[in-house]
């Protein structure tokens, strides 16, 4: 099938100055830029003098967490954003390897008896998406807890000299069979506890690979500094290239999100980035509301601390400290009826008060739900959102209407949101602001053939109106194929 898309302003990710032309794509890739009105297609769209431009990189997706990558693989919701590459496997959490064939680091987020897991390495997951019709191209990081909790289980001591070295070995033949990298959930259970030395031991392999370590950082509260300051170390020792996860200026903690960016902006090493999403809410697992001294081990353990009457008071008494305006359930697994309520809803509907409440809550569902939590400082968010070492991510899911959650808005609006803050206010051109979403992130992750409309490169495009910047058509792979699994490289 060919494609004749005429009479746009081409925007070709580089961070070039837009030019007009037409561009042919035939069997999957652009064919041809110029003046091309004369040649002959399949299909022709009019471009009407908008925008074309490589097809958006999304660097933290969680339809793999979600597995809605399995039970939504249109991936809609990203298509519409102009979304054509997503990439998984953050926050310490992949789809793959898996020892076991279980999926024990993701069932915070999801189901996981939704499923059959008919793989064990990353070779066999890419096999198994290879036989999906996949709305946009998948690629994913190895996560540290997912090989982690393989080995010592549920337990969350240091790893022995032998259990480190089996570690190294399995990170190998991920990234030799195209991970992108490896990440790490340091705000979780399974996570908090790994010692620095062991993440730089792991660093040095992804390094040897020119992967991406992710990070999902220790504390983004009052420990968001030393959290910030073991990252850069990190990097600064290991040399990999290292990008923070959700970096939030969370109400309350502004001052130290801007001692935050300004050590990242001094940095020396210049290999180190952050994401953010243009929000301001946060979608939270709901153990992660508990108070520290209750997030233990695993979500039964947390289970018999929060149904044990003894720790009532305590819990209640600690809980007063957290700011539990604005939550809202997002996501209840097998409790749907809980979705959409508020607290104040929940309140009312048990009858008792907004903490209890929140017990309540996480009792019934087995701490086994996410949060809309509205608590992030937006003003903060445009200050950077422009900044040279800032990259753009949805930290979220596509799913299908038919499922029962809320949306967080970021799951639908991210990248044209992003566009809208950043070019009619003068903050980025339209090229530094198209190349921060295709060629910076393709570059950066080893998405090859992507990320730049040039000759030769896959057609994955997306048309942008040059009004409102709203998307108005995506194109994955010159519509003649579905999406794929990406390696890196």
């Amino acid at each position: 099938m060919s494609i004749l898309i005429k009479n746009v302003q081409v925007v070709d990710g580089t961070g070039a100055e837009p030019y007009k032309a037409d561009v042919f794509v035939q069997k999957n890739l652009i064919s041809a830029i110029g003046d091309l009105k004369k040649k002959e297609a399949d299909e022709t769209i009019d471009g009407l003098g908008n925008y074309l431009t490589p097809g958006f990189i999304d660097v933290d997706s969680a339809s793999d967490q979600y597995l809605s990558i399995f039970t939504y693989p249109e991936q809609t919701g990203f298509r519409e954003q102009g979304v054509t590459t997503i990439v998984g496997g953050h926050c310490g959490s992949s789809l793959a390897p898996l020892l076991y064939g279980t999926l024990e680091s993701i069932r915070k987020w999801a189901d996981i008896t939704k499923i059959n897991v008919d793989w064990h390495t990353t070779a066999e997951l890419f096999a198994a998406l290879e036989k999906l019709k996949l709305g946009v191209n998948f690629g994913t990081l190895t996560g540290h807890s997912t090989i982690r909790r393989s080995i010592v289980g549920e337990t969350t001591r240091g790893l022995t000299f032998n259990e480190i070295n089996v570690f190294k070995k399995i990170l190998t033949k991920a990234l030799e069979e195209g991970a992108f990298g490896m990440s790490t959930g340091l705000g979780y259970i399974h996570g908090k506890n790994t010692p620095v030395d062991e993440i730089k031991e792991l660093a040095y392999i992804v390094k040897r690979y020119d992967g991406v370590y992710s990070t999902h950082l220790r504390n983004e509260g009052y420990g968001l500094l030393a959290a910030i300051d073991e990252t850069l170390a990190v990097a600064k020792e290991t040399g990999v290239k290292t990008i923070i996860s959700h970096l939030r200026p969370l109400n309350g903690f502004e001052l130290q999100f801007d001692e935050a960016v300004y050590r990242i902006k001094e940095s020396a090493e210049g290999n180190v980035y952050f994401y953010i999403y243009p929000s301001d809410t946060s979608l939270v697992v709901l153990y992660k509301f508990l108070p520290e001294w209750a997030q233990e081990r695993n979500l039964e353990r947390m289970l018999e601390i929060l149904r044990n009457p003894n720790n009532a008071e305590r819990l209640e008494a600690d809980l007063q400290e957290i700011a539990l305006g604005n939550l809202v359930v997002a996501d209840a697994p097998k409790n749907e009826y809980l979705v959409g309520k508020s607290l104040a809803d929940l309140s009312e509907m048990f009858a008792i008060p907004p903490i209890k409440s929140l017990l309540k809550l996480m009792d019934i569902t087995g701490l086994k739900a996410t949060m809309l939590h509205k608590n992030i400082n937006i003003n903060k968010i445009t200050e950077v959102i422009a900044e040279d070492y800032v990259m753009i991510a949805s930290n979220s899911a596509s799913r299908a209407s038919s499922d029962k959650f809320i949306p967080a808005e970021r799951a639908t609006n991210t990248f044209p949101k992003y566009l809208q803050l950043t070019v009619p206010t003068k903050k980025l051109s339209i090229q530094a602001a198209i190349r921060k979403i295709t060629s910076l992130p393709a570059n950066y992750f080893g998405i090859k053939d992507r990320g730049i409309l040039r000759e030769g490169k896959v057609a994955d495009l997306t048309l942008i109106d040059k009004n409102d910047l709203s998307i108005k058509e995506t194109i994955l792979a010159g519509k003649a194929s579905s999406g794929e699994p990406l390696k890196r490289g």
